[in-house]
């Protein structure tokens, strides 16, 4: 099931390795074969190989630069864009995805109370702990109150006095609407 899944989202060639990183032509991924289309015995090397990369490598969880001085991630993974790195539309989305995940984890645990509200509020409470974490959402203690209690058209007017609002108007007075509302607010 992980060898579907990592075929699923990374090709063969979407992650380069070091002698391959610094290449002035870098094959597309999405040209290569998906790791299931590969015989088993292609696949045993290929799993060989690519744990003999990682311990080369060695992993690191943030950004890092390399010994050349380019921005990398994880095992060797170059990301700097000065040298043609990045990540693919579906790397991005499965980080995403996971990112969703943990921040309604946290807000889920951290207020329980988040259960019996609507979807679109929800959501406000959702991408405000995605933008500023669920520590950053907490020092909205007067707005989460009016949230708690229903009044969200008060909570909605805290939500627009705070420096989030000042910072990123045009989120916030979109995430405002929605909580007032109940209704889907998009860009």
């Amino acid at each position: 099931m992980l060898l579907e899944l990592l075929s699923k989202l990374f090709r063969p060639n979407s992650s380069q390795t070091s002698a391959q990183k610094y290449s002035e032509s870098s094959e597309s991924s999405a040209s290569s074969p998906p790791l299931s289309l590969v015989s088993s015995s292609k696949v045993s090397w290929i799993n060989k190989a690519t744990d003999q990369i990682k311990k080369d490598e060695g992993l690191v969880l943030h950004v890092y630069d390399d010994s050349l001085g380019y921005s990398t991630i994880g095992y060797g993974r170059l990301v700097d864009r000065r040298k043609g790195g990045g990540i693919s539309q579906d790397e991005a989305t499965f980080l995403l995805n996971n990112d969703v995940q943990s921040k309604l984890y946290a807000l889920e645990k951290t207020i329980p109370w988040i259960t019996g509200l609507d979807d679109a509020r929800k959501g406000v409470l959702l991408n405000m702990t995605f933008q500023m974490g669920i520590s950053g959402l907490l020092k909205f203690k007067n707005t989460l109150a009016k949230i708690e209690m229903g009044d969200y058209e008060n909570a909605s007017a805290n939500m627009l006095k705070s420096l989030w609002a000042r910072q990123t108007p045009n989120r916030a007075n979109r995430l405002a609407e929605q909580m007032r509302t109940g209704q889907w607010q998009y860009g």
